[in-house]
């Protein structure tokens, strides 16, 4: 990683001109150029507290991560036409849709650059998770656009995938530089769950997360988050929610009429115990695996958003 003019980060290939890298991948340094959560840094440094490896491989670690962090979210918010992305225009609005398709695919490889210079078994890992990655975002977009409403279980399930696969990413490469044994994906899927829930939860019932995304776009992109599964599979025969993500709307009064609906079946409630159940859940793991105040001050962290309020 090197610093621009900006002093703001950037990734380079190993293999190319950096001049033209500067204009091939103008699309993730504006992504970049915004202060973000951190949370695979904040994640990848509380792991350490088991792991213990050395802080130039979780820099390493680290800087492989959010750079395919940056570049998927590029892609995700192509594919669901999103408006906003931490409060700004997403990139392909200004940079155009070709344009950051390319620069989000060069990252994905030039990230493997530097998964195949980390370590002889790391490019078995950086595979086998982006792979699940995709695979729970594709489901994902296979429900969306197929108007299927799946059940909860298989919601959980493409959320192991597609969150999980972050997660599991950076412990599965931090373990090839660890002597630590203790089998971490099990605490995997729960944060990946947790995260993936709270996420929708906050897209739909938080003032804090609409003020750097518009106003519940979920329901614009057509998307089956948690509160609306839960709705749709315990009130089969209202058809006002599926008809009302069948129109991706964009019109506030509708979606506010989809709100009042969640909240007339108990959709948030519902959905805020399961969050409450999986931070019980989190800590309860962590605890049996000798405890790591890293990783509690981060779901500590979590719980300050508005919506536990």
């Amino acid at each position: 990683m090197t610093n621009t003019n900006e002093n703001k980060p950037f990734y380079y290939s190993l293999s190319n001109d950096r001049q033209e890298d500067e204009k091939l991948l103008e699309p993730i340094r504006y992504y970049l150029q915004v202060p973000g959560k951190q949370t695979t840094m904040k994640f990848a440094h509380a792991f350490n507290y088991w792991l213990k490896i050395s802080p130039d491989k979780i820099q390493a670690i680290n800087e492989i991560v959010t750079m395919l962090c940056t570049s998927y979210v590029m892609i995700d918010d192509i594919q669901d036409n999103s408006i906003l992305r931490r409060g700004i225009p997403v990139a392909h609005s200004v940079y155009g849709i070709a344009s950051s398709l390319n620069a989000a695919i060069s990252i994905f490889f030039i990230a493997l650059e530097r998964i195949v210079n980390l370590h002889p078994a790391a490019t078995k890992v950086y595979m086998e998770q982006m792979l699940e990655i995709f695979r729970g975002q594709g489901i994902e977009i296979f429900w969306r656009d197929n108007f299927i409403c799946p059940s909860e279980a298989d919601y959980n399930t493409m959320a192991k995938k597609k969150i999980g696969g972050f997660f599991n990413m950076i412990v599965k490469l931090m373990k090839l530089f660890s002597t630590y044994e203790e089998d971490l994906s099990p605490l995997n899927a729960i944060l990946s769950l947790h995260f993936q829930i709270r996420d929708d939860y906050g897209n739909l019932n938080s003032n804090k997360y609409t003020k750097n995304k518009s106003y519940c776009d979920d329901l614009s992109e057509g998307k089956f988050s948690f509160p609306i599964v839960h709705a749709l599979t315990t009130n089969p025969d209202d058809k006002q929610i599926i008809y009302i993500l069948r129109q991706r709307t964009k019109d506030i009064e509708v979606k506010q009429h989809c709100i009042e609906l969640l909240e007339k079946y108990d959709s948030f409630k519902y959905t805020k115990s399961v969050l409450e159940d999986l931070d019980i859940k989190a800590r309860t793991e962590i605890k049996r695996l000798g405890g790591n105040p890293l990783l509690i001050n981060v779901l500590d962290e979590l719980k300050k958003w508005d919506y536990w309020d």
